[in-house]
Formats: C-alpha cells, sequence, structure tokens
C-alpha cells in the first residue's frame, strides 16, 4: 500500500569535507522488508554531525546525514503484518535503529546493536548490507542511520513511534535523537532517583531535555554548566534550579558551595570534550555517577584523576541514545504530556537548502537549544 512516490527527490550530500553539504536531486529511496518510507517534515541538526561533516569522524563518501526525524509513512515494506504501522501515520524516527534480532537486541538492549554500529555507523548501510540512497546514475550513497536530510528516508520499522496529532511535526523531529538520548542517560544510564541533584554540563539540544527530564524523575537540584549566559538562562526556564557560566565561574568551587560542600549525585556531560568532562567530573560527589552522552571527535580522550575515581567510588557510565524500542514511545508521550517541552527546546527552523548555515551556526555555538531543517520552507 502506498501513496505517490517520486522518482527522485532533493538531499543534502556530503561528497567531499572540503566542499560540505551540498543539494542535490538523487533518487528517492524504497523500503525492504521490515522497513517503512517516510515523508519527512523535518530533521533535526545535530552536534554529532558536525563530525563527520567535519571530517573528524570517517565515514563513507557521498553520504546523507540527518538522524532525528518526525514525518509521514507513505510506503510499507514487507514484513510490517505486526507492526501496526500504517501508510498515512505521522511517526518519530530513532537515530538508533535496532536489528531487532542480534543477541543485544533480543537482551532488550537496543543501543548495543551489533549491526546497527558494524553495518550503518561504520558502513553507511542498512541490515542486508545495502544503501537505501542512490545517485541518478545508481551510484550508492551511505546512510547516516536514515539519511533524514532528505525529503524521503526509509527506516526499520523497529526505530519508528506512532505521533499523536497534538506532537508539532515539526519540532517533533528532535523526539528521535535529543530527546530520547536524554531520556537514554537518565533513565537507563544514570538510574536517577527521587530526591537526587544533577549537573548538566552543556545545555544545547541533549542537555536541555536531560534538564526536563530530570526534574520529571524527581531531581531535588539540576545545576546547568555551560560556557553561554544566554542558553543558562534557557536552561533555567526549562527547570534548572541553578546555573554555572564555566569561563566565569570554577565549575567544582561553585558546585559544592550550590550543594552544601557534597556535589552533585549525578553529573551529565553532554558535549564530547576533554574540558566538559572535566567539569563533569569536578562537579561529582564521593560515590557519584558520571555520564557521558556528547560524542568526541575521532578517537578523542579525556582525563580522569585515577586516585579520586577509585578512593572515592565514582562512575562513569556511557550512555548512548536509549533502548529505542521500549524508550521512543515514552518519550513521544512524554512529550505529548507536556513533560518534555520539546517545542521550546527548538529556537531555529532552516530552509534545506539553507543546511550548511544551519550547521555552521551550531559549530560556532550560535544555536540555542536544537536547530531543525523543516521541509516545508
Amino acid at each position: 500500500m502506498t501513496s505517490h512516490i517520486p522518482m527522485t527527490m532533493r538531499a543534502a550530500v556530503l561528497r567531499d569535507v572540503s566542499r560540505g553539504l551540498e543539494i542535490q536531486e538523487i533518487r528517492t529511496p524504497r523500503p525492504r522488508t521490515g522497513e517503512v518510507l517516510v515523508r519527512t517534515s523535518a530533521c533535526g541538526l545535530c552536534h554529532s554531525d558536525l563530525h563527520v561533516i567535519g571530517g573528524a569522524i570517517a565515514f563513507p563518501l557521498p553520504c546523507v546525514l540527518g538522524h532525528e526525524v518526525a514525518g509521514e509513512i507513505v510506503e510499507l515494506g514487507p514484513g510490517n503484518d505486526h507492526t501496526g504501522l500504517a501508510v498515512g501515520q505521522r511517526v518519530a524516527g530513532a537515530f538508533l535503529m535496532p536489528c531487532g534480532q542480534c543477541p543485544a537486541c533480543a537482551e532488550g538492549r537496543d543501543d548495543l546493536c551489533g549491526p546497527f554500529f558494524d553495518l550503518n555507523r561504520i558502513q553507511g548501510r542498512l541490515y542486508d548490507g545495502e544503501t537505501r540512497l542512490f545517485d541518478l546514475d545508481g551510484t550508492p550513497i551511505a546512510m547516516y542511520s536514515m539519511g533524514g536530510l532528505a525529503q524521503y528516508c526509509v527506516i526499520p520499522s523497529t526505530s519508528v513511534a506512532p505521533l499523536p496529532d497534538s506532537i508539532d511535526p515539526v519540532a517533533g523531529a528532535i523526539l528521535g535523537c535529543a530527546a530520547m538520548t536524554a531520556y537514554g542517560a537518565v533513565r537507563r544510564g544514570a538510574d536517577l532517583r527521587h530526591g537526587e541533584s544533577v549537573a548538566v554540563v552543556a545545555t544545547g539540544g541533549v542537555g536541555s531535555n536531560i534538564i526536563q527530564i530530570s526534574r520529571a524523575f524527581g531531581a531535588k537540584q539540576v545545576i546547568a554548566i555551560d560556557v553561554a549566559d544566554d542558553k543558562l538562562e534557557a536552561a533555567r526556564a526549562l527547570g534548572a534550579t541553578d546555573t554555572v557560566n564555566s569561563t566565569k565561574q570554577d565549575v567544582h568551587e561553585t558546585v559544592f558551595a550550590l550543594t552544601g560542600g557534597r556535589g552533585v549525585d549525578v553529573a551529565f556531560e553532554a558535549l564530547g570534550r576533554p574540558q566538559t568532562w572535566t567539569s563533569a567530573l569536578d562537579a561529582l560527589r564521593d560515590g557519584g555517577r558520571m555520564v557521558p552522552i556528547g560524542l568526541g571527535a575521532g578517537v578523542q580522550t579525556a582525563q580522569v584523576e585515577i586516585n579520586r575515581t577509585v578512593r572515592r567510588s565514582q562512575s562513569i557510565i556511557g550512555s548512548y541514545g536509549a533502548r529505542t524500542r521500549q524508550d521512543l514511545p515514552e518519550v513521544v508521550r512524554l512529550a505529548a504530556e507536556g513533560t518534555i517541552r520539546y517545542q521550546d527546546i527548538v529556537t531555529r527552523r532552516f530552509a534545506l537548502e539553507d543546511v550548511a548555515q544551519g550547521y555552521e551556526l551550531l559549530r560556532q555555538g550560535a544555536v540555542q537549544g536544537r536547530g531543525v531543517v523543516d521541509m516545508s520552507l
């Protein structure tokens, strides 16, 4: 069952790191078994894309980036009889696309799906070993997740969740990465308990959602740490109880003063830089948990003080995304009921033609919250 699908579409294609993203006409992809084709209404601009665009993370070229989308299902591939999905349904697509069949997926650990990392994240393919994207002459184009910076994208059925009519079809794009990654960090990585204290280092798209979700899980104190006063102001509006500008204040001294000399129970790091790792560890109490979420540029390292970590029984718990099949529907529910104020986090909307400008502003740190590409512009 399909609606009208054009033979070609516009997409932001990365062919050469020196040229950056270029808007080009390529073939419209078609879904195979266990997949859906989505007409994209919006795609979020995520900081981790910058590592590929700048060449810091190796990825096959040419490729189409974009890994958090919202849109409408326009075609079902075979094998969707029991998914509950249908043509015409509005959905959010998650960046972490579990195959549903590997040992990790069988244990419910969608975040550790082997084929996702081995095939998609390294080779830009889906789980039959092939991409769904091709140039007009048939040359393959790699997919970063679903390749959402395009008018249409193919997504495994494991990785979409229906959206109620109340969800904004443009701002709702951030549910599949910024919001779901934050939910995974709070619920799975930190296992945050009611009454605990939290620090959030870097309050962009993911950090802003961590603030909201931590408050929803009962955090008594949420300290936002960033380098920009306007971002800290926005963080306070989203529920941060305190703010620290790390360019003007000593993170350790200020956080410990705010917590009665104790430090926070959980420190989230949401940017993936050595400096932000240091800030998160500087905020942490004895016995606390540091949860890093941000991806570094290539094979990047951060320093950890060995003796303090050992003697004070501190934990570092990496968190990558969430358990898509369980957690994405819950993120959608929290957004629909207003617990996650996703619309407040989306502060910039770009046309597809302006996507390179959007990423440049993101690289400069000039985007508060999250920017999205609105396909209707």
